[in-house]
């Protein structure tokens, strides 16, 4: 047996939609161009509805299961309809459209496209990809009919979810812009979010004749740029961390990893002292941009070290340097020995 019942006689048809498709939310019965025979009886299942279509309007709207003689029962534009039929045989046929009335449930939607926006607390370009579930049903399937669907003959779930697909992506990058979440904070906050959105959209969604329920945001993901920058921030946070751990401050790490670099390198002391000059001078700039924002307070400004240092204290400087790792032993031996050498 196909999607709807056959005439029944050349006098008597019931029109019937039998065994809808899992994915079928809206079709059309007429669409082969059967007329509504005499004495025609309709039957509209639990959980389903039905609309009449003439001349390009919607005319009425069955909501209720039940069945209904087309012959003699009231229904709204009948009266319309039978001035132009003889005997229900005529060139002006109704469109019959059936659809779902039960909610739709455990629908899958995922952005399309990333959404940017500027990270409140970083202040760098995030790129965002996020995706989830919702379910919906239509509630005005007039509206649902005439904005959506717009006289095509059937209408699925899969196209439903395209139709969302496409309209999620504004109202989420608004939301998101407005809330000012950093990247750090999307995933703890997704059930905000997910209640914020749906309370954006459904005004849009209620012109459009169908309500949103149970909108999840389930995970997130950031774009290959947005990832560099993430990895960036989380090394010179370790960074920052670590310093702490053994009393320095940014700028005098990043005062001991031109050292070492230096030391690596051809050049000697000079390289050396070249290096120490080169990291005091970033490392200043880097713990005035990111020492209150990383640890929660100013960083401490680095003084420079003066050249005739307290020996005694220079080398007990370095000694606790690598017994914490800092440096190498070798590193150590070199400045060791230069210290000794100004004696």
């Amino acid at each position: 047996m196909g999607l709807f019942s056959a005439l029944k006689s050349q006098l008597r048809s019931v029109i019937e939609w039998e065994n809808p498709s899992e994915n079928a939310l809206f079709s059309q019965w007429s669409a082969d161009g059967n007329e509504i025979k005499n004495a025609s009886k309709l039957i509209v299942n639990p959980g389903q509805g039905c609309i009449f279509v003439y001349e390009g309007q919607v005319k009425s709207v069955i909501t209720k299961p039940g069945m209904v003689d087309l012959k003699t029962d009231n229904i709204p534009f009948w009266t319309t309809i039978s001035k132009f039929m003889q005997a229900f045989e005529s060139e002006h046929k109704v469109g019959i459209y059936f659809f779902k009335t039960t909610v739709i449930l455990n629908q899958r939607w995922g952005t399309s496209s990333v959404i940017k926006y500027d990270d409140p607390k970083y202040k760098f370009p995030v790129g965002l990809r996020a995706y989830g579930n919702y379910s919906f049903r239509i509630t005005q399937p007039e509206e649902f009919y005439v904005n959506i669907i717009g006289g095509g003959v059937d209408f699925t779930i899969d196209r439903f979810r395209e139709v969302i697909g496409s309209r999620i992506i504004q109202p989420l990058t608004d939301y998101l812009a407005e809330c000012k979440f950093s990247y750090a904070e999307i995933d703890a906050n997704r059930e905000e979010i997910a209640l914020g959105l749906s309370v954006k959209t459904a005004p849009l969604f209620a012109t459009l004749g169908f309500e949103m329920s149970d909108f999840r945001v389930e995970g997130t993901s950031f774009d290959e740029d947005t990832m560099k920058r993430i990895n960036r921030i989380a090394d010179m946070t370790a960074e920052a961390h670590a310093a702490q751990a053994v009393g320095l401050n940014y700028a005098q790490m990043q005062q001991l990893d031109a050292m070492r670099d230096a030391a690596r390198n051809e050049g000697g002391a000079a390289g050396i002292g070249m290096g120490l000059g080169a990291g005091m001078g970033f490392g200043n700039m880097m713990a005035g941009a990111m020492g209150g924002s990383m640890m929660g307070q100013p960083a401490p400004q680095a003084q420079a070290v003066p050249v005739a240092d307290d020996p005694m204290a220079a080398l007990t400087k370095l000694k606790q340097l690598v017994d914490n790792g800092l440096i190498t032993q070798a590193e150590f031996d070199s400045k060791k020995a230069e210290i000794l050498s100004r004696l």
